[in-house]
């Protein structure tokens, strides 16, 4: 372990090989992220707000290039915490949780959400429309799809937003929701 590593109990006595799983709880966070400078433990055992025990309450601070992550696990109503380790994997789980969208975040990963299929009104009948997508497909679609607004509202050019249904329907492609768009092209 390259990680500098401090560890401070609060009025009580470290638990036995509590220094030992930290420890490898630490480990366990440098695997998922090498670049770990400091990792600081504040454990305290305060007493429950419902006088049945003594809780564990945990804070960790973990120190990387260009940030710092922060768990302080305060769970006066969690009965569980009246135990060390299960409060320490608690906390740990918390920091885990940090540590790996901190290492996604320096990585560059970024979550790429799917623009919705839109198009723009080609033609209207009295009960039905087209839309045609960005490819050029004709998308047909009925007026009981449209989910706002109403279908008389709806004019050739406007841009709407539409889910396909399974399958193709007797005209081909067909929506089976259609949302109107607005003023806002939805890339």
């Amino acid at each position: 372990m390259t990680v500098n590593l401090q560890v401070t109990y609060r009025d009580f006595p470290a638990p036995v090989s509590a220094e030992e799983r930290i420890g490898e709880r630490v480990e366990r966070l440098e695997r998922i992220f090498p670049r770990i400078v400091t990792c600081r433990v504040v454990v305290e055992h305060l007493e429950s707000r419902h006088k049945k025990g003594k809780l564990y309450q945990f804070r960790l601070d973990l120190s990387v290039p260009g940030s710092e992550l922060v768990v302080n696990q305060t769970q006066n109503d969690n009965h569980a915490h009246e135990d060390f380790y299960v409060a320490m994997r608690d906390a740990f789980d918390a920091l885990e949780r940090q540590i790996k969208k901190h290492a996604a975040k320096s990585r560059g990963d970024v979550k790429a959400h799917e623009t919705p299929p839109h198009g723009v009104i080609a033609r209207m009948f009295p009960d039905y429309g087209f839309i045609t997508a960005p490819d050029g497909l004709d998308i047909y679609f009925h007026a009981n799809s449209l989910a706002e607004g109403s279908f008389g509202k709806l004019n050739v050019g406007d841009e709407v937003r539409f889910v396909l249904a399974e399958g193709e329907g007797e005209k081909g492609p067909q929506a089976s929701t259609v949302h109107p768009v607005g003023k806002h092209h939805p890339v």
